[in-house]
Formats: C-alpha cells, sequence, structure tokens
C-alpha cells in the first residue's frame, strides 16, 4: 500500500542488482490510483481497494475491488489488442497487489496464464471463493511465496488462502521464507522469475 508501479520495479532493482527482465517478456507495472482507505483513518493512498480493516476474518470492501478489476481489465485487453495472446499473460503483486490479481484472475480472467501473490491473503469469505464453488474449467496455476515472520499479514493468512484455493481446484504452491517479515527477498524474486519462464516459455519461432 501506498507505493507505485515505479517504486516496486525500483524495489525489485535494489534486490536482484538488476531489473526484473526477460527477453521475451514484457513486464508491466501499474499504479494503484489514490483513494482514502480505511485502516489509515481514511488517509488518501494507492491502494488496490479499501479495507475494513488489515484482517482475514472480516467482510471484503467488494465494491473497491470490483472496480478496480474493471480497471484492470482494461489492461489486460490493451495487451490483447497489442498482439499477445491472453494464456501468455500473467498477473500478480506483493501483499494488497497479490490479493487484487487473486480476484481479477479467479473472478474475471479465468484462461490466464497463472498467478503470483507475495506475501498476500483472501479473506475468510472471499468472493473469490464463493466464484471457485461454481467453477468447471481449468484455473490459472498460483505460485505463492510468504515469510514466516511477517508481522503484518500473517503466514497462516496465506496459508489458509493456499489451502483453500487448492481444495477449489487450483493448482497452487507456498514457499515460506523463515525469518522474512512483510518484505521481498533475493531467493525469492529469483524463485518468481523461475516460475515465470516455466509458465511463459520462449515460443518456438514458427516456420513459414
Amino acid at each position: 500500500t501506498g507505493d507505485t508501479g515505479q517504486g516496486a520495479r525500483t524495489w525489485i532493482k535494489q534486490i536482484l542488482n538488476q531489473d526484473m527482465a526477460f527477453q521475451h517478456i514484457k513486464v508491466i507495472y501499474p499504479t494503484a490510483p489514490a483513494r482514502p482507505y480505511t485502516p489509515m483513518k481514511g488517509a488518501f493512498s494507492t491502494v488496490w481497494f479499501d479495507r475494513y480493516k488489515i484482517s482475514n476474518d472480516c467482510p471484503e470492501h467488494i465494491e473497491s475491488i470490483d472496480s478496480m478489476c474493471r480497471g484492470l481489465t482494461d489492461l489486460i485487453n490493451d495487451e490483447i489488442k497489442n498482439g499477445i495472446a491472453k494464456e501468455r499473460i500473467l498477473i500478480g503483486g506483493f501483499s494488497m497487489g497479490g490479493g487484487m490479481a487473486m480476484h481479477l484472475a479467479y473472478r474475471f480472467h479465468q484462461d490466464l496464464a497463472g498467478v503470483f501473490a507475495l506475501s498476500s491473503f483472501l479473506n475468510k469469505d472471499s468472493a473469490v471463493y464463493q466464484a471457485l464453488k461454481r467453477n468447471e474449467s481449468v484455473l490459472p496455476e498460483l505460485f505463492q511465496c510468504h515469510g514466516t515472520a511477517d508481522e503484518l499479514v500473517l503466514y497462516s493468512w496465506g496459508e489458509e488462502t493456499n489451502k483453500m484455493l487448492k481444495s477449489l481446484g487450483v493448482s497452487t504452491s507456498l514457499h515460506a521464507f523463515p525469518n522474512l517479515n512483510h518484505e521481498l527477498n533475493r531467493t525469492e524474486i529469483e524463485k518468481l522469475k523461475t516460475w515465470i519462464v516455466k509458465k511463459l516459455p520462449v515460443e518456438a519461432e514458427k516456420t513459414n
């Protein structure tokens, strides 16, 4: 919360000592619009959606989540218009960004390549779970990472999210990082990069 796409890019660059770049994959870092954020007493912050509180045990602020899903759908559609196949698009994020990605993929875009969620969670009665209870199709794979020492988004919330999604038919992995608080580290980003390339391999040259 409160950071920008550019800020996230810089943060990852500092951790890796280089940009997270791939020869055959374009990386986009969107920024959330500023909105009043309830956990900060209504102060304006760049957040993907509002929360009643930072807890997995309260209702979701579904109205702000859904309005953001519409905005991010436009971003996906722009890439498709630019010739990117939808099954070659991955989405994900850190903390709230990962929660946003799970809503976007599992409720509205079940034909994406995959989702990554770093230090993220879904609320206990999430609309994502409701949507998946009615689902029959093959779902995007989920790659999750979480620090066991996270004091803001508890590891147990991430673990519970992973178990719930797995029970609803999502192919999931959860990587635990001992002693890591609500942050990223190099091993985690390297693991993520490996997963991204596995999900989006270089396409074989098309022969005429």
